[in-house]
């Protein structure tokens, strides 16, 4: 399936009002440009900004990229149209993943209410009696809404003694509702996909699905200064085998598509409108196959700004900041094609992750292997921006 992306799409609903930066291949220079998206297309703002990194140090990212002076480069259909790798004109510029040297981190079980349910579900073993009896307890514990359930709080771990006894305790239970997030690392600076791309499944899988999830851009001294969207392609019976292989689960080739463009923090958009945010997901498969859903950032268990704090700090530190996918809400479970086996890719499989804040990421699924290889890395970008002046 051919993607076909434009801009009325791409766009958060406000369009332009917002201070959006991304980045895209320059072929006039042979590189990666950081580039303003504006009205008329997007500017080259290379010249001040040499990668994503250095603009999200600044003071007040948004204010310096609407007030940087740069090169109108094309205009954004233009990119958009030539992104697809299937479509693309290597003498035309194309869209990249908006972030560059920044570590690629992930929280995990952010979302306490999904997480209980899956647990009673597992306990009750389709028994009906059974689960509503397990729920009245936990009810009984905590209260009839799980989103107010606060991890590390005195009712999780009543609750978390409820569970043990029993018998229903796990590793994910720790980290959903304990005291200490799970942050992991989802993929090196520099490997992430951008909107257009396609991304990849690891062949080993047979039992995967996208993670719709925001996205939050972090400064190296810890400021929260903006967000995209972000789809933590997950191996569910590869980390399902064990949590040790975490690493093999997550990590791959295209396995982390992020975009469409990095949004910073400025009066049309906040901090609290990520915390209000509601992220949609689609998927469409070639067979005419349609799937959707969604999460709401409300629900997270886990404040963004906690989750940050436990990835950035004294003990922790990012010299160029990093990126940090927030977690998801949606777990898909009807069944794709036999009864009972539930839902997982089909290859050619396009996934849509969309906000109205945000705008829509758009990727098409295929094996790791047949996904384009990561070949431009760290010192690529340094030999290229040195050969452009701009260091």
């Amino acid at each position: 399936m051919t993607l076909v992306l434009d801009s009325a799409d791409t766009l958060p609903r406000d369009g332009t009002a917002g201070a959006l930066a991304g980045r895209a291949w320059h072929p006039g220079h042979g590189g990666p440009a950081v580039v303003a998206v504006r009205a008329d297309g997007l500017y080259d703002v290379t010249a001040a900004f040499p990668t994503m990194r250095d603009l999200a140090e600044r003071p007040d990212p948004a204010a310096a990229l609407r007030a940087a002076a740069g090169e109108r480069l094309c205009g954004l259909d233009e990119a958009l149209a030539n992104t697809p790798p299937d479509a693309r004109d290597p003498g035309k510029p194309w869209l990249l993943a908006p972030v560059d040297l920044q570590a690629i981190k992930a929280a995990g079980v952010t979302f306490a209410v999904s997480m209980l349910e899956r647990v009673i579900e597992e306990r009750a073993r389709g028994d009906g009696a059974a689960a509503a009896a397990i729920r009245a307890e936990i009810v009984a514990l905590v209260g009839e809404d799980f989103s107010k359930l606060r991890p590390g709080s005195e009712e999780a771990m009543r609750l978390k003694a409820a569970l043990i006894a029993r018998g229903a305790w796990s590793q994910y239970l720790e980290v959903g509702i304990g005291p200490d997030a799970e942050i992991f690392t989802k993929a090196q600076p520099m490997a992430a996909v951008g909107t257009g791309a396609d991304a990849g499944l690891h062949p080993a899988s047979a039992w995967n699905n996208p993670e719709p999830e925001a996205v939050l851009v972090v400064a190296s001294d810890g400021r929260i200064v903006g967000a995209t969207l972000g789809n933590d392609v997950n191996l569910r019976d590869v980390e399902g085998r064990s949590a040790l292989l975490l690493g093999k689960a997550k990590d791959n080739n295209a396995s982390c598509a992020l975009g469409p463009f990095v949004r910073f923090f400025d009066e049309t958009f906040t901090l609290d409108g990520l915390r209000a945010l509601e992220i949609a997901l689609e998927v469409r498969g070639e067979d005419g196959y349609r799937l959707r859903g969604g999460s709401s950032m409300a629900k997270i268990s886990r404040d963004p700004a906690a989750l940050a704090a436990e990835m950035i700090g004294a003990n922790h530190g990012y010299p160029d900041g990093a990126v940090l996918f927030l977690g998801t809400l949606f777990a898909p479970v009807e069944d794709r094609g036999a009864p009972g086996a539930g839902f997982t890719h089909a290859i050619g499989d396009v996934v849509t992750v969309s906000a109205p804040e945000l705008g829509s990421l758009v990727n098409r699924m295929r094996l790791c292997a047949d996904c384009a290889p990561w070949t431009y890395g760290a010192s690529h970008l340094m030999r290229h921006l040195a050969g452009r002046g701009v260091l």
